[in-house]
């Protein structure tokens, strides 16, 4: 079948002429799978209803945070009984305490954690922290990891910034990007290369613990914990950016499931349900470096703010309160990658099928995809057709290669079913 979209090309036009490229987030423009991006009305559970009336399975969950699904009721019901109180102060509230003391229950190694408005602000702050703690300024991140677009993380990063294929973003300043050390994701030996030749030098290291800008990208074994080892013996903070992965791969997010602390932790917005909001914390000797206690300053108007606050406390108590919600999330994904898995292997031409807990990614090449050059050695112009003609069977795919999927616990084995039956069609129409 194809969707009628008339109403989002028009809607498109008309937004090219007083948004940037017609859109607010540059993934949104469909520009690296082509066509017309839809314009949503509104969501439920697991389905996208476009403004000419489509309806989508969605594998994208606002990228990540809609862990339950779309309007869960709790949430909304919080949201509409807080907005009545106001939307924001600009002081204190109890909820930012009860927030935190619930997130310090769920993860392991945060003793201190202070709120922020976006996951960008979030990563940008926990670098300065880490240099105002170590009194040192280089950093190294990994290629094709994306942590929001401060300046510093715009260096050979993923996510948009791979979507576009830019190399070099203007407004870094060459200061910047010598302060930037880069290395292949899942590549031990060049970060061990990197801390000898900078000794002394290095205030953090920070990583996507499971990559979720390139595709899903799995830590390889020993990889992290070896990142675990240098840093322990060069002084340099490891940040775990968790925007992606916090408090979806369990309760206590990567550093759950893959059993490894980190120093430093940086959430999203799944913290506020899908608000915009977002948080940094750890250790607490790290933290106690922030203002008021010290004198590396972070500020926000909207820090905090109390229906953010309030919808984020609401979805992670219900996670806390019902662990058994990630099984079955867990088996979802596994079941959908099995039936994918099938399909693929039917279609018989390369494939890769990368998956963790309740992320995945559907890589179209010969060769294992475990860092950003496989990542984009794969025929990503093979996924834009295989994107388009799931899109036309009602699938909501993310519009890039460089984007992992994310499932919701509203799906159903109904949808699970039908978006294997459409992959299978989906393959087929793409090599005619």
């Amino acid at each position: 079948m194809t969707n009628n979209i008339s109403k989002s090309v028009e809607l498109f036009a008309r937004a090219q002429n007083s948004i940037p490229g017609g859109v607010n987030s540059p993934v949104r423009a469909f520009k690296s799978v082509g066509g017309t991006p839809l314009f949503i009305q509104r969501a439920a559970g697991a389905y996208l209803h476009d403004v000419d009336g489509n309806r989508y399975i969605d594998y994208i969950a606002s990228w990540g945070p809609m862990i339950l699904g779309h309007a869960y009721a709790p949430v909304v019901k919080a949201i509409q009984k807080y907005a009545e109180y106001s939307t924001s102060y600009g002081a204190p509230t109890e909820l930012e305490i009860e927030m935190a003391e619930l997130i310090r229950s769920m993860t392991s190694n945060v003793d201190l954690i202070r709120m922020v408005s976006s996951g960008t602000e979030a990563c940008m702050s926990a670098i300065r922290v880490a240099r105002g703690y170590t009194q040192r300024n280089k950093i190294l991140k990994f290629e094709g990891c994306y942590h929001g677009h401060a300046d510093s993380f715009l260096v050979k990063a993923g996510s948009g910034v791979a979507t576009f294929n830019i190399q070099t973003v203007p407004g870094v300043t060459a200061g910047v990007s010598a302060d930037t050390l880069t290395c292949a994701y899942n590549d031990l030996d060049a970060v061990k290369h990197l801390a000898a030749s900078h000794k002394g030098e290095i205030a953090a290291i920070i990583v996507e613990p499971v990559a979720g800008n390139m595709g899903c990208i799995l830590p390889e074994p020993g990889f992290l914990e070896g990142i675990r080892k240098i840093c322990n013996e060069e002084g340099i903070i490891f940040i775990f950016d968790e925007v992606m992965t916090g408090f979806r791969l369990a309760k206590g997010g990567a550093q759950e499931k893959l059993g490894i602390d980190a120093d430093l932790v940086t959430y999203g917005k799944v913290i506020g349900a899908g608000m915009p909001v977002g948080a940094f914390g750890g250790k607490k000797e790290i933290m106690q470096v922030v203002a008021p206690l010290g004198s590396v300053y972070q500020a926000g108007t909207l820090s905090g703010n109390p229906i953010a606050m309030i919808a984020g406390y609401t979805l992670l108590s219900e996670l806390n309160s019902n662990p058994s919600l990630y099984e079955e999330l867990d088996q979802k994904t596994a079941y959908l990658k099995t039936g994918l898995e099938k399909e693929l292997k039917e279609w018989g031409h390369p494939f890769v099928l990368n998956h963790f807990g309740s992320m995945l990614s559907i890589h179209f090449s010969e060769n294992p995809v475990r860092d950003f050059a496989s990542a984009s050695a794969a025929n990503n112009a093979l996924f834009a057709k295989f994107f388009h003609a799931m899109l036309n069977r009602g699938i909501y795919l993310p519009p890039s290669a460089f984007e992992a999927w994310f499932l919701n616990n509203a799906l159903t084995k109904k949808d699970l079913d039908k978006t294997i039956t459409a992959a299978r069609e989906s393959l087929v129409e793409i090599m005619k």
